[in-house]
């Protein structure tokens, strides 16, 4: 039997090269990838595959304990997961145990299958703001700066897209220029703290996964908690309100400037739907919480 998930192939397979290895190409090294690094680590598998959009996790037992292997597809946003992983050492996050960057190889503890989704929505989102305050440290020197994201989401809002209305990205850039400062780049970020990248624990109730780090300032972070849970935004009786306040509660509990938070939401919701500008649903819904984020 394969180790690798039908499912997770079919996510990867087709992806380009970014920077060095295509998904198709990464893909047909992979079962080897995994053998080898299963013995090079002493790793004994202890059940079936586990996966996200980008990197497949196993079960393994090491040294008499309990933990899991993670191989990941190479792609910029995670070039860096061990280190912000390294620096947290457990604090708020998934512990990381050993890491060989250069096989995209993490061995992290094992976590409970189970993400704060479970958990009633206005917890989650006090909990997710939570985790960024104990989160928070300096920015490490070998991360992607939201300064320069800022630059190049300026230049893709100028350039624009006939799906995306120019209002909404004339907004964006004026939002962009604003929200640019001397200590813009001042903290490591998990750019992706939502509730899939947070699940139970053992030592903790709940602990974060899958950073993407970046360094920034965390107002950043906040956008990834509006725009999921797409189910129970589409059931709200009032779209904005509902928006509203979960930005409101992640702030609160995280000590972060509210107005901050709604502008990088903005900012980032219309970066999505240009990225996506040829998938018209995706687009609505990203217009739909750029609404929601101004007054």
């Amino acid at each position: 039997m394969s180790l690798i998930p039908a499912t997770f192939a079919d996510t990867v397979a087709g992806r380009p090269a970014e920077p060095s290895v295509s998904g198709d190409d990464w893909l047909a090294t992979l079962p080897r990838l995994i053998n080898e690094v299963l013995a090079d680590w002493d790793l004994q598998l202890e059940g079936a595959a586990m996966h996200g959009e980008c990197a497949i996790v196993l079960p393994v037992r090491h040294a008499d304990s309990e933990a899991v292997l993670k191989l990941t597809w190479p792609h910029t946003e995670a070039a860096h997961e061990h280190l912000a992983l390294r620096a947290w050492d457990g604090d708020g996050a998934v512990r990381l145990l050993r890491a060989d960057p250069h096989r995209w190889a993490m061995l992290l503890e094992r976590l409970d299958p189970v993400n704060l989704s479970t958990a009633p929505l206005l917890e989650g989102c006090e909990l997710i703001g939570t985790l960024m305050r104990r989160l928070d440290r300096p920015a490490l020197p070998q991360l992607t700066r939201l300064s320069q994201l800022a630059t190049d989401w300026e230049a893709l809002c100028a350039q624009g897209s006939a799906a995306v209305p120019r209002r909404f990205t004339d907004q964006a850039q004026s939002l962009i220029r604003e929200l640019r400062s001397d200590d813009i780049d001042r903290s490591l970020v998990h750019q992706d703290l939502h509730f899939a990248n947070v699940l139970r624990a053992q030592r903790e109730p709940w602990l974060a996964i899958d950073p993407k780090p970046v360094a920034g300032e965390w107002e950043f972070a906040v956008a990834p908690v509006v725009w999921n849970r797409e189910d129970l935004t589409a059931s709200a009786h009032n779209v904005r309100n509902h928006l509203r306040l979960r930005l409101g509660l992640v702030c609160e509990a995280a000590g972060l400037d509210e107005d901050r938070a709604a502008a990088w939401t903005f900012v980032r919701v219309i970066v999505n739907a240009l990225w996506g500008s040829d998938h018209a649903p995706w687009v609505t819904r990203m217009i739909t919480i750029a609404k929601a984020m101004t007054d």
